[in-house]
């Protein structure tokens, strides 16, 4: 009896789609608001330990503007 031969290696499962973020449109004229997503569009690029540091840094800056507003 021989032994079986093992198989080709399982494919890679793909992961969650991607949200789509259009940047290109026109400015909301705030720029922080647009650098924040930007960056939060730069990220998908990065490594996963990367990439929460974008999210949590453009999160921060959303908050802040958000907060500017609200005391306005």
């Amino acid at each position: 009896m021989t032994a079986p031969r093992p198989g080709p290696p399982p494919a890679p499962r793909p992961g969650p789609p991607q949200p789509s973020i259009n940047v290109s449109g026109p400015d909301d004229g705030h720029p922080a608001v647009d650098a924040a997503v930007q960056a939060i569009t730069n990220a998908a690029a990065l490594g996963p330990a990367d990439q929460i540091a974008e999210y949590e840094a453009a999160y921060q800056t959303l908050r802040e503007t958000l907060a500017t507003i609200d005391q306005t």
